[in-house]
Formats: structure tokens, sequence, C-alpha cells
């Protein structure tokens, strides 16, 4: 009978061995039909497990898709006290989603999720400590902490890991538990399992980032584990660590004269008297805390990490806390991050812009890389055309034709953002090099003549500024703008071009093409856009502003000043002749602007007429010089904000788009508040201890002890100090050497004794026979030293 009875069972183990497997490889669609509620429930409250599993992933099924699950509560908690560790996953992920729904029903399953928490199988331990923490119940926020103190002292990692996560979530349900919670985190900060200490820095930067005392006896155990962590861990490691650095390591700088050979000719030879002279005048440089330099070497592997996040974040580190050399290392893994897909593009090219804007020079290499592409989006190749122009002014000369090629060729181009970016883009590179400002201004001037207005528009903004950068060697370009101003049609591009003409309007005396330019203007003035408007009529107010002032230098007979173009202003009374064109043309530009429609151009031109009856008071306030335009980069206003955060993405934290949460990092620690650095040096290994105060000792170690216990016992102790690190193969040889020696021993005990009980035996023996015989064992007693003396050698030799 007990036969059959186990056959039977394991038929039935196989039966369900195979229904298992069927229903694993369904598809999803017959998992995800939906079925009554009663029947969920049956399949719920069956004792099958293949149909509680069946109930359990229909019911998680229905959560995911919104749809009402609450009523199978009581159906689906029941199951928490199961075997079944597939059953427990699922009953343990409907018990967070639903436990702020039914607190009271939640908390019956509590004593059954601590009982879990002494289970054999640390994977069910960690289960029911994450469970116990994501019930968000407050009632149980002093269960939860003394589940985190016994999953802290837990032997697997995995458990201990599950603790460290569990932190920030009883911080958040309960902050009054923060004091125990820090003294968990201190235990768990210098694990020796990587992950664990991982997921302990994460929960340290959420509940007490400036607890930096916590860090200092772990700081290097740390930046040894940080490139075996996980992403979120590295992520979390690397904003901790930048703000330590800014709290524990001050800035020193120190002053080092450039390298002349000469000059350490004379210093070799002790000739150089002017050394302090050349130290206050050399160059300044960081000096790196030693340990500041171990957590920047430690993170370089980190540039090669699959995650762009990571790679961000020690670019971070490295402009922060770091020197640019050290910024140099890390451009080439920013650009790599260009070969991701759109949404990564874009935010990696904001950090390109970020830090190309203080160290321009090592992305010259990489100009290839930000070519525009067709398919492109907006926001890529606006970022990209910066860049270009950044890196434009530190590039050879080849690339500056390529790139001067690239933004001519889609300044002709079809899409009008893209060309007024690369319009301005193309200002911007003549502002930058002054040596390709004239091959700019060609490529400008030929845009001019568009039959789009925004592009001519664009165009002559940017070759006024130009102009205005050098005014005196620009005269011939303001008389060719002049001659294009009638088939200028955008009223933007007309007004520039006049407001050009009006700056040198008073050049080369009376033989200046400005009183030309208006009389022209005048004969379509009714025509014209109020924008237009408005400068000719500053056109008009300069024109005879000048012609006054001349007027009068003759009538006073002055010598001109040295200045060249300077006028001496009429004095205040001053009359000019009313049969001049210029005056003529003045009086019919107050005509014509009377009967204007526009009140704004009636009150300006009432406004220059009263001011040019004061001449000297106009001058000073139409002829003074304009200073010289600058174009900064698009992304000056991002300039401060810190790499991988929002605010850098969005331009600014409490500007346009009123982000909250953004810090910076803090000021650098003043020299002498720093704290003491041989807080770092302290010696924590194989002390870690449970927080029961038990002392933990690595089974490493053990082993390790034991090897040198053995050795010692063997060789002595001046010979064994020096043989701590022994083989596996080693150590079971050695073992078996003295296995066979104590076989030995116990033959050479068993003929001790037959010996002597032939001596009792033979009482009446010879004194020579004894005399001989101990002749002979001292013989054997020398040959079994000397034995043991090529053994030795023959040990240490191997």
């Amino acid at each position: 009978m007990e036969s059959i009875s186990r056959i039977s069972d394991l038929l039935e183990s196989a039966r369900e061995l195979t229904l298992d497997a069927a229903q694993a490889a369904r598809s999803t669609r017959v998992t995800t039909r939906s079925l009554p509620v009663s029947q969920i429930k049956k399949l719920l409250d069956s004792r099958n497990d293949r149909e509680i599993l069946d109930g359990l992933r229909r019911v998680i099924a229905m959560m995911y898709r919104q749809q009402r699950t609450l009523p199978f509560f009581s159906s689906v908690v029941k199951n928490v006290a199961s075997p079944n560790i597939e059953i427990k996953k699922l009953v343990y992920i409907y018990l967070i989603h639903h436990a702020e729904q039914e607190p009271d029903l939640a908390l019956l399953s509590i004593n059954t999720i601590q009982k879990s928490l002494s289970d054999s199988n640390p994977q069910v331990r960690a289960l029911a400590l994450r469970t116990m923490s994501g019930i968000r119940v407050p009632v149980i926020s002093q269960i939860v902490s003394l589940a985190i103190k016994k999953g802290v002292g837990d032997m697997s990692p995995h458990v201990r890991k599950a603790a460290a996560l569990a932190i920030p979530k009883c911080y958040r349900l309960e902050p009054s538990t923060l004091p125990q919670l820090v003294d968990y985190l201190a235990t768990l900060l210098g694990d020796k399992q990587y992950f664990v200490a991982g997921a302990a820095v994460s929960a340290f930067m959420e509940i007490c980032p400036e607890r930096i005392d916590l860090i200092h006896k772990h700081y290097r155990g740390l930046i040894q584990k940080i490139v075996d962590m996980d992403e979120w861990s590295q992520l979390a490691m690397l904003r901790m660590m930048a703000l330590y650095a800014r709290k524990c390591f001050p800035r020193r700088t120190k002053r080092v004269k450039p390298k002349d050979p000469a000059t350490d000719l004379q210093d070799f030879y002790g000739e150089n008297g002017t050394q302090a002279a050349t130290d206050a005048q050399g160059e300044q440089v960081v000096v790196l805390d030693p340990d500041l330099i171990l957590l920047l070497n430690g993170i370089k592997p980190l540039l090669q990490s699959r995650n762009a996040g990571v790679v961000i974040a020690v670019a971070r580190c490295y402009a922060e806390i770091g020197t640019a050399e050290y910024t140099r290392a890390a451009v080439g893994p920013l650009v790599a991050l260009l070969r991701g897909a759109q949404d990564i593009e874009q935010i990696a090219l904001y950090n390109i812009v970020s830090v190309c804007l203080a160290h321009p020079a090592p992305f010259v290499k990489y100009a290839s890389h930000f070519l525009v592409r067709a398919t492109d989006a907006t926001p890529v190749w606006e970022l990209k055309l910066e860049v270009l122009t950044l890196i434009f002014p530190h590039s050879p000369a080849q690339t500056k034709s390529l790139i001067l090629n690239e933004l001519e060729h889609f300044s002709r181009g079809t899409n009008k953002g893209l060309v007024r970016e690369a319009v301005r883009a193309i200002g911007r590179c003549a502002q930058g090099d002054t040596a390709t400002a004239p091959r700019c201004m060609r490529l400008l001037l030929g845009q001019i003549t568009s039959l789009d207005g925004t592009l001519a528009a664009e165009s002559l903004t940017v070759i006024r500024h130009l102009i205005q950068l050098e005014p005196q060697a620009h005269m011939g370009t303001v008389v060719r703008l002049a001659k294009n101003l009638d088939s200028a049609t955008d009223p933007q591009a007309r007004a520039t071009i006049i407001w050009l003409v009006g700056e040198f309007s008073g050049m080369n005396g009376e033989d200046n093409i400005a009183a030309d330019v208006l009389r022209i203007l005048l004969k379509d003035f009714t025509n014209e856009s109020e924008v237009a408007k408005r400068q000719i009529v500053l056109l008009a107010a300069k024109v005879y502003l000048h012609h006054i002032n001349r007027e009068a230098e003759k009538d006073t007979q002055s010598e001109p000043t040295p200045e060249e173009g300077s006028e001496i202003p009429a004095p205040i009374g001053f009359t000019p002749s009313t049969d001049h064109p210029v005056v003529r043309l003045w009086d019919y530009m107050l005509l014509l602007a009377r009967y204007d429609t526009s009140y704004d151009l009636r009150d300006r031109t009432r406004l220059y007429k009263a001011l040019l009856a004061v001449p000297q008071l106009a001058s000073l306030m139409l002829l003074a010089p304009k200073p010289a335009p600058q174009a900064p980069s698009p992304s000056e206003t991002r300039k401060g904000f810190l790499l991988g955060s929002s605010a850098l993405v969005l331009a600014g934290g409490g500007g346009t788009h009123a982000l909250r949460g953004y810090e910076p990092l803090p000021d650098w620690v003043r020299e002498g508040d720093e704290p003491d650095p041989k807080l770092r040096a302290q010696d924590t290994a194989g002390m870690e201890y449970t927080p029961e105060g038990r002392r933990t000792v690595p089974a490493a170690q053990t082993l390790g002890d034991a090897t040198r216990g053995k050795s010692n016992g063997f060789i002595g102790a001046g010979v064994g100090a020096g043989l701590g690190a022994m083989t596996l193969d080693e150590f079971l040889a050695e073992d078996e050497e003295e296995e066979e020696s104590e076989e030995e021993e116990s033959e050479e005990d068993e003929d001790g004794e037959d010996e002597e009980d032939e001596e009792e035996d033979e009482e009446e023996e010879e004194e020579e026979d004894e005399s001989e015989d101990e002749e002979d064992e001292d013989e054997d007693t020398e040959h079994e030293e000397d034995d043991e003396k090529a053994e030795l050698e023959g040990f240490l030799g191997s």
C-alpha cells in the first residue's frame, strides 16, 4: 500500500508540473481574459497552488489595467501564509498596492509577514522586509524599524540591501524614527558587499545628506566599490561625493613659474636672483587633496558606462570638483552619447554646450559629430549650431572652412528657423575670430537681396553688429547697403539700413550720401512702414544736426579738431540758412510727420525738433558713440546650473518654468575649517559589527587565519609569517603530509611498546649490547633529522 501511495504522489506531482508548464506556455491573451468575479474568487479560495496562481495573475493584470480589484482583498491576503514563493510575490504586490485603501485588513497580515522575516530562505526574508516597508500605514512604523534592525544584522547581503532600501520608506512613514535609522545606516555604509553599500548611499542621500560625518571612515572603501555598483547607486554615489568634496576639501592654489630652458639652467647654477618675481608672475594652478585625487581617478572607469546618466554625472564631478585636465577626459564619452536615442541626444547636447562654454578647445576634434543632419529635430540642430560657433575660434583653418561652408549651406535653405539660426551663427563666428570676418561679411551681404524678408532682416542685423565693431573700415559696406535699399522689402531690413546710413552721416563732410538717401526716402514716406518711418525721422534729425554743426564751424572760423570726422557743435540760438537743401529736407519731413496717423511718430518728431533747438544737447544725445553690440551664445543663461539637472535643460530653476527643488553645490570649505584627514584613514578592515554588538568575521579571513596558524605550527613563527597567502592545493597538500606523519608516529609508538616488552623478558642482556643499541638509535635519529631538513627545504622551494 505504501508503494502505491508513493506512486500516486509522484503521478500527482508530475501532473502538476505538466499543468504548470502548459500554463506558462499559453499566450498572455488567455491569461488576461476576463472572468466573472465569483469565478476569480473561487480560484483564489482554492487549495491548489496552480489555481491560486492563476487567480492572482488575473487579479494583478486587472489591477494594472486600472480595473477595480479591491473586492478581492480578503481572498488575496489570506494566501500570504502560502509556502509557495510565487504566490507570496503576487500577494505582496497586491498588498502594497491596496494597503492604504484597506489599512485594517492589511494590518491582519503583518504577523504573517513578520514570521517570514525569520524564514530560512533569504529571498523570502528580503521580500517580507520590502513588503512591510511598502505598506504605508503609520501605525506600523516601529514594527518596520525593528524589522530593518533585524535585516541590518542578517547574514544574507540581499536582506541587508532590502533593509537599506526600506530606510527611506520608514522615514517617509514616520520622520521621528530618524535617529534609529541613522544608526542602521551607519552600519550599512560600511558593508563589504557593493550592492548593499550602494543602496545605503541612496538611502543616505534621501534622509540625511548633511551628515557627512558618517562618510569619513567609509570614504575610501566606497570609492573602491563604486565601479561594481548598479547605475542608480552610482548616480547617488556621485552626487554624494560631489557634496562631500565641497565640504571636506578646500580649494588650494599655487603659482608655478612657466618652464623656460634658460631659466632652468640658471636655477641649476644658482644664478637666478629674481625667483620671487617669477613666482609672483607665474601661472596659478589648483592643488588637489590626495583623497580627492583618489575619488577623481576612481570614477574614471564610469565614463565607459552604458548609462548616459552615469556618464553625465561623472562629467559633473570633473567640472565642479576637478580640474580642466579631468574635464577634458570626459569630453569623448559625452560626445559618444550623441549616438543614442533622440531624446538622449538632446539632453546630452544641453550638457555638452554647458561644458563647451567653459572648455571649448577639447571639442574641436569632434567637430564632425556636430554637423546638422536632415533627421535632426529643431532643438537638436539649434544646439549643434551653437557648439560649432563655440569651437570656431579654437579650430584650425580647415575646420573653420568646414563650419562656414556648413552654415552657408543652411543659410540658403527653406527652413526659416534653420536659416535664421545659421545667419546668427555666422555672425557669432565673425565676432569670435576677426580674421574670418571679411568672409563672413561676404556671405551675409549675399543674403540681403533674398526674397525672404526674414533672412534679409537677420542678415542685416548681424551685418550691423559687425560694422559697429570697426566703423571706419566699413564705409564702403554702408554705401553698398544703401544701393540695395530699393530691393529690401522687409520693414525691419529697411529700418536697419536706414539706421546704418544715419550712423555714418557725419563722415566725409558734405560728400556723404546720407542727405541724398533721405531725399529718396521722403518721396515715398507715406507708404513706408512705421518702423521705417521712425528711422527716417531719426536720419533726418542727424543729417540736419551735422549740417548745423558744419555751418557753425564755418561761421566761427575755428580750427578742426584732430579727431577725424568730429565737428564743433553750433552755439545756442544758431540759425542756419533756410536756402540750403538739407534745411528744406528737414522742414519737409516735419510737414510729413505732422499729418501722419501715428501719434508715436508725431511725438518723436516734436521731440527731435525741440532737441535740435539746442545743438550741444542734441549732439550729446544723437551723435554719441554707440557701444559695439555683442551676440552671446544662446545658452549663456544656463551658465551655473549643474550638469544633468532639469534646470539646465529648462533654462532656469526659478525663471520661466518655475522649477522647484533645484539645489546647487555648496561653496568650497575654507582652508582650516575642513574635517581632519585622519578621519578618512581609520582602519576598519575586519571590524564590522552587527547592531547587537557582535563582531562578524568573513569566512575568507577565517580561512586565512587557519592557514597561517598551520603554517606557523609546521615551520615556526619566523618562517610562517611570510607564508600567509597559500593556495588551496598547497593547503590540502599540507593536510595530507600531516596525516602521513601522524600515521608514521603511531607505527613508531607501536614498535616502541613491543621493544619494551622484549626488554622486560630479556633482563639479563649484557651492557655491551645495550651500548651498541644506543649508538644505533643515535644514528637513526640523526638520519631522521636530515630527512626532516630535506623535506623542509623542498617545501620552501616549492
